[in-house]
């Protein structure tokens, strides 16, 4: 067999404060799966693993987001635009890692499940998060997170902060389309109602492409991430109720109902209702 021999280059003088160790912090990162099965039980670090790392993408996800607002704010739809485009990039690694946890039986979950007692996907703050970012604004959920202080500070901006949908329609009144002012001068910690102005807005875009290819682009960007979302939410319940069936939810919720009301939910309705009126008389 051939040997591969190293670089001479290669450096090998490190301490751990420039190394690849050091830089990405893997010492906590690696010390921070800690199955509390007595004795661990060996599918519960494939449990803890697959939801950490969901969370890692979520942090993500809400990042990229906030560069897609601050490039709203200053006009500049093109680089928004990228910022969505790896956002859906984002998604589609949290839907394909459900894959993973579906290779877990209901056999083996209940040798584990109790351990974590309360513990529940509901109560993540960055789910919370991502959601207000995306407009689905609930002050109902903020009691939940009272206890944690910071969550609570940061849930408590997502909630009050226009969304990024609602940046969008501002940046289309500051481009002198005719959003309503009271689309965007709002209490944003309240859900929007569908407006008819605003669809009407929307489909000028879309019946004109080439005057508005940004702005359609756009529009295009927000339902592929809105679409996504759904699909992760689907599978999420399909998961769940693979390997529990129909049990309530270890946070109290009733499980797979609880789950599929949120498919209810859609993100960015105007954008669907635009579908039904493009093509029929104005």
């Amino acid at each position: 067999m051939k040997k591969r021999e190293l670089e001479k280059t290669i450096h090998s003088d490190l301490s751990r404060d420039d190394d690849y160790t050091g830089y990405l912090h893997l010492d906590q990162l690696l010390s921070a799966q800690v199955p509390l099965s007595d004795p661990p039980h060996h599918d519960e670090m494939l449990f803890i693993i697959q939801h950490q790392v969901a969370e890692l993408w979520i942090k993500l996800v809400i990042h990229e987001i906030g560069g897609a607002i601050r490039f709203m704010r200053e006009d500049r739809l093109p680089e928004a635009v990228k910022n969505l485009a790896r956002v859906r990039q984002i998604q589609s690694q949290l839907y394909n890692q459900w894959q993973v946890l579906d290779t877990l039986t209901p056999s083996e979950y209940v040798e584990f499940r109790h351990v974590f007692g309360k513990a529940s996907g509901f109560q993540s703050a960055q789910y919370r998060i991502l959601e207000f970012a995306l407009g689905n604004k609930s002050r109902r959920m903020m009691p939940y997170y009272e206890h944690q202080p910071e969550w609570f500070a940061r849930l408590e901006d997502a909630l009050n902060s226009p969304s990024l949908y609602d940046e969008f329609l501002m940046l289309l009144a500051r481009r002198g389309m005719p959003i309503p002012k009271r689309a965007i001068n709002r209490d944003f910690s309240q859900q929007r109602e569908d407006d008819d102005e605003v669809v009407a807005v929307l489909r000028s875009i879309y019946e004109d492409r080439s005057n508005n290819w940004a702005r359609y682009e756009t529009c295009e960007a927000l339902m592929d991430i809105a679409n996504n979302f759904q699909f992760w939410r689907f599978h999420h319940m399909k998961t769940v109720e693979r390997i529990i069936g129909h049990k309530p939810g270890s946070g109290g919720s009733s499980g797979v109902a609880f789950l599929k009301k949120a498919l209810e939910f859609t993100f960015f309705p105007e954008l669907l209702r635009v579908r039904t009126e493009i093509g029929t008389d104005a």
